[in-house]
């Protein structure tokens, strides 16, 4: 049954009109739209670019007067063609799970790996993740403030940072850092900001100082750490005898000690041979001049009875008596009294009676001739083979080793001068 034309129509009312006027009721869009089976858009969604192209647009019926062609029989809607997008070749990388996107990030260098942290929030927080950051060297740089404290909250472990200017670290954590090995020999650093570094290690195992000066409060935090195995403070000063005798009772764990060339007092020398942990194996405590006593080295001994390596230089009150100390050392392999100068070229051939003794250092006490005929009395042992001491120091050889007690760090800044 084929559909009248719309002007064929006879309205509601007894009048029949010869001409037909599409008089569009708005409000009757869904209730008639419905009926054919078509949803309607909302009308601040027509014609927006934006709209999803998936969706049927169409637009409101025109308003003017419309003709119905007798041909056409169905209505018909039209459907805007989609644009498709070229697939793009690869892999995303934002569909990388975050397991293989740490793998990739731990080939990166350090400046590679800060640089990545800036590329969206996701990849900031994988480039600080604690498995990038277990080892991180920056060997003589200037580290501007609030440098340390955003790298060494990351869960660093290994720290190597000698040589280094250090500013305030402005650590914004509350939480201990995880700091195990650290080494900031020689930096420039004031005594407050390292102080601000130092309160917060509780786990440290390995610390080097050397050459800094410290305060009673640095000593205090060191002594927050009972596992500490190491410890280098050749050459320091500004503590008291009190903070470093409450520091060796505290740290009973210490292995090797380096306590030489420190601006000690004979109050400093009797605390630190009174309460030196019964434990340790390497012990330095030369330069001390007059203010090491034969009765120090007495003392010395009897607590410390597991000692292989003591080194005694400088200390120019010891005399040939003293070696009878030594013999009480049935472990000791290395033993240094350089510039011990009360002791005699001719009592050196007495140490040859230790028979653990492997190495002797007596610089400025032989002269080139008496060495000789020293090496020749003594063949089985080494005399005068090194002139540096490497107790408790964490790198030991060339400046191109960059280990930390014999620990390589991964991560180390190569490029600028600073951060």
């Amino acid at each position: 049954m084929h559909r009248k034309h719309l002007q064929e129509i006879p309205s509601s009312s007894s009048n029949v009109s010869t001409s037909f006027t599409w008089d569009w009721d708005s409000s009757k869009t869904s209730e008639f739209l419905s009926g054919m089976g078509v949803c309607v858009l909302k009308k601040d969604k027509l014609g927006n670019e934006n709209t999803p192209q998936d969706l049927v647009v169409s637009s409101c019926p025109p308003q003017k007067r419309q003709k119905v062609k007798e041909k056409e029989r169905d209505f018909v809607i039209v459907r805007r063609p989609r644009l498709l997008r070229e697939p793009e070749s690869g892999v995303s990388w934002d569909a990388l799970p975050d397991e293989l996107l740490l793998a990739i990030f731990a080939y990166l260098p350090l400046y590679d790996l800060l640089k990545v942290s800036q590329i969206c929030k996701r990849w900031h927080h994988l480039s600080f993740d604690e498995s990038l950051w277990q080892t991180l060297d920056l060997t003589g740089r200037n580290l501007l403030p609030g440098v340390i404290g955003r790298l060494l909250p990351a869960g660093v472990t290994v720290f190597r940072c000698p040589r280094s200017c250090l500013w305030n670290p402005l650590f914004k954590t509350s939480k201990p850092l995880k700091v195990q090995h650290m080494d900031l020999s020689n930096c420039t650093v004031s005594v407050a900001d390292l102080q601000s570094i130092l309160c917060w290690c509780e786990r440290l195992q390995n610390l080097s100082l050397e050459g800094l000066v410290l305060s009673d409060d640095i000593i205090k935090s060191i002594a927050k750490n009972p596992s500490l195995i190491r410890l280098n403070l050749c050459g320091c000063s500004g503590f008291s005898a009190e903070a470093l005798e409450l520091m060796l009772s505290s740290c009973s764990m210490l292995e090797e000690l380096n306590l030489s060339w420190c601006d000690f007092t004979a109050t400093h020398v009797k605390a630190a041979v009174n309460h030196v942990t019964s434990k340790v194996i390497q012990l330095n405590l030369s330069g001390y001049r007059q203010n090491l006593q034969m009765a120090d080295v007495k003392t010395l001994v009897e607590r410390c009875p597991f000692l292989t390596h003591l080194d005694l230089s400088d200390s120019v009150m010891l005399k040939p008596k003293c070696f009878q100390y030594f013999h009480q050392l049935v472990f000791l392999e290395h033993l240094c009294l350089s510039r011990c100068y009360q002791i005699s070229p001719a009592a050196l051939v007495e140490l040859g009676e230790i028979p653990t003794l492997k190495t002797l250092q007596v610089f400025g006490i032989v002269t080139d001739s008496s060495l000789q005929l020293l090496k020749e009395t003594l063949p089985d042992m080494k005399i005068n083979c090194s002139h540096f001491t490497t107790i408790a120091r964490p790198t030991v050889g060339s400046k191109k080793n960059h280990e930390i007690w014999g620990i390589k760090c991964r991560l180390t800044l190569t490029n600028p001068s600073g951060l």
